[in-house]
């Protein structure tokens, strides 16, 4: 995409796999240098050995719960270098009643979904606005706007990171530091291949019909009535992070399924 990247230095949370791992591939086609980062080493070496032929790829695990850990990451990653572009794209997400939630899922998903990203934001913020530039991305969802039933606790963590990406978005008025999140709809990565393979054996029915019903009843109001794919948010999510124009917006990859025009 020719997008002004080369040699910049990327820290990408998360991949090992997912959107993670197809966002750390398109940073190195575009000629960036990736930290790739997993909460365990076994994930970390497939990654690297995968992504290694496209570029310069460094990579350690962390549990980004702990703030420690993070600080590990992030000393790791500044080793390498400035860190030019950081992508906060830790996450989990599951299918739960809401009144089944008690208060430890609660604080567990936060944990993981939003306090990771202000952890890391907070390693690495200061140092770009004093720098005077660099990009992070928080990953959201279209479940920030248009909240999940049968999952209330994920999408509440996902509305967090809007607030948190306009909110330090707003530090860094006068500077070439910009903070954006990205609204992905249903992406058909492993865990979510994981969860319909499941559903298919629940219910004794071919995995292609399970999600042709997921569509036409869960989310009908999706244009495409497909699954988003892993690489399709990464395009957008590298693109984002180098526009210069882009600052404290949510872009939406999400397939058409939210019906406003903003």
């Amino acid at each position: 995409m020719h997008l002004g990247l080369e040699n910049k230095l990327v820290l990408v949370t998360g991949s090992g796999s997912g959107i993670g791992k197809a966002t750390a591939k398109t940073y190195l086609e575009e000629g960036a240098r990736l930290v790739v980062h997993a909460l365990t080493k076994a994930e970390v070496d497939a990654c690297m050995e995968e992504l290694s032929p496209f570029g310069e790829v460094h990579g350690i695990a962390a549990d980004l719960t702990q703030t420690d850990q993070a600080v590990v990451l992030a000393d790791f990653a500044k080793a390498r270098g400035s860190v030019d572009v950081l992508v906060n794209n830790v996450g989990v997400f599951s299918v739960k009643q809401f009144e089944e939630l008690t208060d430890e899922d609660w604080l567990f998903y936060f944990n993981v979904n939003v306090l990771s990203a202000v952890r890391m934001s907070r390693l690495f913020l200061p140092a770009m606005l004093k720098q005077g530039s660099g990009s992070i991305i928080n990953m959201a969802s279209e479940a920030a706007v248009k909240p999940l039933p049968q999952m209330v606790h994920y999408s509440v963590t996902k509305t967090a990171m809007l607030g948190l990406t306009r909110g330090m978005a707003e530090l860094t008025k006068g500077t070439n530091v910009r903070v954006n999140s990205i609204l992905p709809g249903p992406t058909w990565t492993e865990g979510v291949e994981a969860y319909f393979e499941g559903l298919s054996a629940q219910k004794n029915a071919p995995i292609d019909t399970i999600i042709e019903n997921y569509f036409e009843i869960d989310e009908p109001t999706s244009l495409i009535q497909r699954f988003v794919q892993p690489d399709e948010v990464a395009r957008m999510i590298v693109t984002i992070s180098a526009s210069t124009a882009s600052n404290g917006a949510a872009h939406r990859i999400e397939g058409g399924i939210v019906r406003n025009i903003l």
